[in-house]
C-alpha cells in the first residue's frame, strides 16, 4: 500500500489549511483570511483506495518576534524531519520577494541534504488571477528550488487537486499504513473546540487582535444528551477585551452563537457554550500560558 507523511509548508495565509481540509474532506483546521491563523502542527489523514496520505498542516513560516511565533516556526520546520514528501505552497498572485526567498531558505536549510526528499511547489489561488499571469510566477519560483513537481492549483475551488493527489501517491513508498481507517486527525475535540471559537473571533475582529487572541477550554464535559464547554478568550490588553465583547456584549454573543452551531454539527448533539474574555498581558511570551494553550 502506498503510504506516507506529507508536510505542507509555506508563508502565512497562502492556503495550507484550506488545502488539507479539502484533501481530507473534513474540516480539521480552522481557516481565516488573517495571517498566522494556524499555530500548531495538525495531522490530517486521507484514506484512499490503495493509499493513505498523512498531511501535516503547519504554521506559516515568518519572522518570529514573540516566543509564541518562535514555537510556531519550530513546529513547522520539525514537520520536515518526519515527512516523506515536502510540499511548499505559494500565492499565485505574488512574485517571490525577499520574505519568500527567506522562507525557502528556511525549508531547504532544514532538510536532509544528503538524501533530499521529493519536494512539490504548489502555486495556489490560481482562480483569482488571469491564466497568463500565473506563468511568470511559476517561472520565477522554478529557479529557486529543486522541485519534483510544480502544480498550479486552487485549494478552495478544487482545481488540479486530483492531479496533485495522483502525483503525491506516485512518490510515496510502499509500506504499512501508519493509521487505522478511523483516524482522520490527531487533534482532540477539546482543542478543536478552542480553535473553532478562535476562528469565530478572527471573523468578527480586525487590526492587531488576530495576533493577540488565544482561546483556552477550561471545561469540556460530554453528557449523554449535551456537551458543556466553558472557554476563555484571552487577549493582551483591556481595550482588546472591549472589542471582543462588543457593544452591549453583541459581538461576544455572535462569536458564541457561530461557534456553538459549528460544534453541534461536529459532536452531533446540543452544545452549551460559555465564553469569558480575560486579559493576560504579554501572554505570547509567557511559557506557562503558551503551554496551557497547547502551543
Amino acid at each position: 500500500m502506498k503510504c506516507g507523511t506529507i508536510a505542507v509548508l509555506g508563508r502565512p495565509n497562502v492556503g495550507k489549511s484550506t488545502l488539507v481540509n479539502a484533501l481530507v474532506k473534513q474540516k480539521i483546521a480552522i481557516v481565516s483570511e488573517k495571517p498566522q491563523t494556524t499555530r500548531t502542527r495538525i495531522l490530517g489523514v486521507a484514506h484512499l483506495p490503495g493509499a493513505q496520505l498523512a498531511f501535516l498542516d503547519t504554521p506559516g513560516l515568518h519572522q518570529p518576534w514573540y516566543r509564541l511565533n518562535q514555537r510556531m516556526v519550530q513546529r513547522a520546520l520539525e514537520a520536515i524531519t518526519v515527512a516523506d514528501i515536502l510540499t511548499v505552497m505559494v500565492d499565485a498572485r505574488r512574485l517571490p520577494g525577499p520574505e519568500d526567498r527567506a522562507v525557502l531558505d528556511q525549508i531547504f536549510r532544514s532538510g536532509n541534504v544528503s538524501s533530499p526528499l521529493p519536494c512539490f511547489l504548489l502555486v495556489n489561488k490560481v482562480d483569482l488571477i488571469p491564466k497568463p499571469q500565473v506563468l511568470p510566477v511559476i517561472e520565477a519560483y522554478a529557479n529557486l528550488g529543486m522541485w519534483t513537481e510544480i502544480i498550479p492549483l486552487s485549494a478552495k475551488c478544487g482545481l488540479n487537486m486530483d492531479r496533485l493527489v495522483d502525483l503525491l501517491i506516485k512518490q510515496l513508498p510502499e509500506q504499512e499504513p501508519g493509521y487505522n481507517d478511523e483516524t482522520v486527525t490527531d487533534q482532540p475535540l477539546r482543542q478543536f473546540a478552542a480553535e473553532v471559537v478562535r476562528e469565530k473571533v478572527l471573523a468578527q475582529t480586525k487590526a492587531e487582535l488576530p495576533y493577540a487572541v488565544a482561546v483556552k477550554v477550561d471545561e469540556f464535559v460530554e453528557h449523554e444528551r449535551l456537551v458543556h464547554i466553558r472557554a476563555s478568550i484571552v487577549v493582551d490588553k483591556p481595550g482588546q477585551k472591549a472589542i471582543v465583547i462588543g457593544k452591549r456584549g453583541l459581538r461576544l454573543k455572535t462569536i458564541g452563537m457561530a461557534a456553538r452551531l459549528e460544534l453541534e454539527q461536529e459532536v452531533g448533539k446540543p452544545v452549551f457554550l460559555e465564553l469569558y474574555v480575560k486579559v493576560h498581558k504579554a501572554w505570547r511570551d509567557d511559557p506557562r500560558m503558551l503551554a496551557e494553550f497547547g502551543y
